[in-house]
């Protein structure tokens, strides 16, 4: 038997994550860069020793799969964010260049007032199918649902709405009529089926 005064004590935290550092950093950084590039395997394989420098009590052994693991989540964390952004910077692309072509608010409203008149000339079932289409975004196809019609029914109402309303307003305001006119047509072409 061993007495007390020789065993050794447990290592410290320190110690552990060290070891685990030097066993296995160079085969998560390996294993990462066949996900990422140099760069960005080294930012992966920082992020994986943290997480286990902070659950250092929850890594088991053997620690590789573990750390691997954690790699794998950091590489697919890190790609979830770059879309996010890239999703975000493109949509304030979008706000910027609405923002940079929209008429000021004296045009705005003489524009709104000329284009409700329009819409009290149209009949009812003609300003329903513009309005399904431009302002909520259907094909012709959900109009048609909708409206319970037939599709070439709706694309009649569609052309008449189009055409009455571009007949009662003054030319200049047609271009900005807010209509969706290629949507419809494509999704007739494509044999869309309610």
């Amino acid at each position: 038997m061993t007495p007390k005064s020789e065993e050794q004590p447990p290592p410290s935290g320190e110690d552990r994550f060290t070891a685990l550092w030097d066993a296995y950093a160079g085969r998560v950084f390996a294993y990462t860069c066949r996900h990422v590039d140099h760069h960005s395997a080294q930012e992966v394989v920082s992020e994986t020793f943290l997480v286990a420098w902070r659950r250092l009590d929850e890594v088991p052994e053997p620690a590789l799969p573990w750390l691997l693991v954690v790699a794998r989540n950091t590489v697919n964390n890190n790609r979830r964010s770059v879309r996010r952004l890239d999703a975000l910077t493109e949509k304030m692309g979008r706000i910027e260049q609405i923002a940079a072509s929209t008429p000021g608010a004296d045009v705005t409203v003489t524009e709104r007032t000329e284009l409700l008149e329009a819409l009290a000339t149209l009949t009812v079932t003609e300003r329903e199918a513009l309005l399904l289409t431009a302002w909520d975004g259907l094909t012709a196809t959900e109009a048609a649902r909708v409206a319970g019609c037939s599709v070439p029914a709706m694309h009649v109402r569609l052309f008449r709405a189009r055409r009455r309303l571009r007949a009662g307003l003054p030319s200049e305001s047609v271009t900005v009529i807010p209509m969706n006119t290629a949507r419809p047509c494509a999704a007739a072409e494509q044999g869309s089926t309610p």
